[in-house]
């Protein structure tokens, strides 16, 4: 495994699914891990405890990262408990899904963007302040991102945001040796809308389908092995790039 000893890493949305898988594997490799989370109180210790279980050190902190504010608090107490801030994964969104935009909602559109937009957009920018020189930055976004699909424009629209925001981004803190990019995952396997949808659910049988590598669902171990690599130091020339997580499909 990638060695990240010593280093210190803060994952947004990491009580449960994705943002758990790459809060417990930064925890394998070694790092102190930041365990972020916003409802979800009892999952979150869990995953701390998990972290713990394996040797590593970690802390929950409460923060809805669509408040600014608390986003704030979230990035100084990290740096409070641990003294530094080596690796930032925007982890945090919302998805819905199976909605034509046609039928898409003022308030679906502001609570989308809220979140997966505006949010993220401001995750990634307390991260260029607040990572160190060397440091990592990466967005998780949506494979709907990279192939239009019926059902999800609301939903890829709002993740297209972060996807310029990280290459603008990469480009800007690349004088400190920081790379900044994208984890950009299928449906994943326990993560998310995709996967709660009924069994005989056409949209689920789709997906699955279109996978040419064992035809299934991603996992969220998937996207934690391409979370390792973009932290480690085979990526340090890697930078405002988009990783498709999708089993050999183009979305």
């Amino acid at each position: 495994m990638t060695d990240l000893s010593g280093k210190v890493a803060l994952v947004t949305g990491s009580a449960r699914g994705i943002g758990r898988a790459i809060a417990l594997r930064y925890a394998q490799c070694g790092a102190g891990v930041v365990v972020n989370y916003a409802r979800s109180e009892e999952a979150a210790l869990k995953t701390v405890a998990d972290i713990e279980a394996v040797g590593a050190r970690a802390i929950a902190i409460h923060a809805d990262v669509v408040d600014l504010d608390a986003l704030e608090n979230l990035f100084q107490k990290s740096i409070e408990a641990f003294g530094q801030l080596d690796i930032v994964v925007a982890n945090a969104g919302v998805e819905i899904v199976d909605q034509p935009i046609s039928e898409v909602t003022e308030e679906q559109f502001d609570r989308l963007f809220a979140i997966n937009a505006k949010a993220t957009f401001f995750t990634l920018q307390k991260a260029a302040r607040y990572v160190a020189d060397h440091g990592r930055i990466i967005n998780v976004g949506s494979s709907t991102t990279a192939l239009a699909n019926p059902g999800v424009g609301l939903y890829g629209s709002s993740k297209m945001a972060a996807r310029y925001t990280v290459e603008v981004l990469a480009q800007e803190v690349g004088k400190r040796g920081v790379t900044v990019n994208s984890i950009i995952p299928t449906a994943i396997e326990g993560a998310g809308v995709f996967t709660q949808l009924p069994e005989d659910h056409p949209m689920r049988a789709m997906f699955s389908a279109m996978r040419p590598l064992e035809g299934r669902f991603g996992t969220p171990d998937d996207v934690a092995d391409a979370a390792e690599y973009f932290a480690g130091p085979l990526a340090h020339w890697i930078s405002g790039q988009h990783l498709l997580v999708s089993g050999g499909a183009p979305a």
